[in-house]
């Protein structure tokens, strides 16, 4: 019984303890796979920053800045959450210290992810970044991630919205 107390006292700091892998893959600008001890992966989204989809102006570069960063890099990090997919959300760190969030955002590769942050100091490194057009703030049109996610959701809606009215099938983009 003692055990099990233990046990259930020390999971969270299991859980969310610090931890090292080697990043084995770049997803997209904020999503890494890094090989575990054990040959274990585990895929990070990164917390705190949003950085542009795939199909966005600056995805490719927001991709192309974390490979540079930390492709092939043992890194560490602490997992603060999962999303509501199931992903890990993580704090990943690399070269003696360095938030891999904070430089996305300080380069213009990423938004800072105010609704799931309570770190003000990378709002002011994202105005700073904003203010010196940086990155994806040399588009005076540039989109936030949530933004274009919901533009696309809508449009999906309405396409079936529509095909439902004319009886047609919706083909689905990939």
């Amino acid at each position: 019984m003692k055990r099990l107390m233990l046990l259930y006292v020390l999971f969270p700091v299991l859980l969310f303890s610090q931890t090292t892998g080697k990043v084995i893959k770049i997803s997209d600008g904020d999503t890494v796979t890094l090989l575990l001890k054990g040959n274990q992966q585990r895929k990070l989204r990164l917390a705190e920053v949003d950085c542009p989809e795939s199909g966005q102006a600056f995805g490719k570069n927001a991709k192309q800045f974390t490979s540079a960063q930390v492709f092939g890099k043992t890194v560490s990090f602490v997992e603060t959450t999962t999303d509501r997919y199931g992903r890990s959300i993580a704090k990943v760190y690399y070269d003696d210290g360095k938030y891999l969030s904070k430089e996305l955002i300080k380069a213009g590769m990423g938004w800072w992810y105010f609704s799931y942050s309570k770190d003000a100091s990378l709002g002011k490194i994202q105005e700073s970044a904003k203010n010196k057009k940086i990155g994806l703030w040399q588009d005076i049109n540039a989109v936030a991630p949530w933004e274009y996610r919901k533009m696309k959701r809508e449009l999906r809606n309405n396409k079936k919205i529509e095909a439902a009215r004319n009886g047609t099938k919706v083909k689905e983009e990939v």
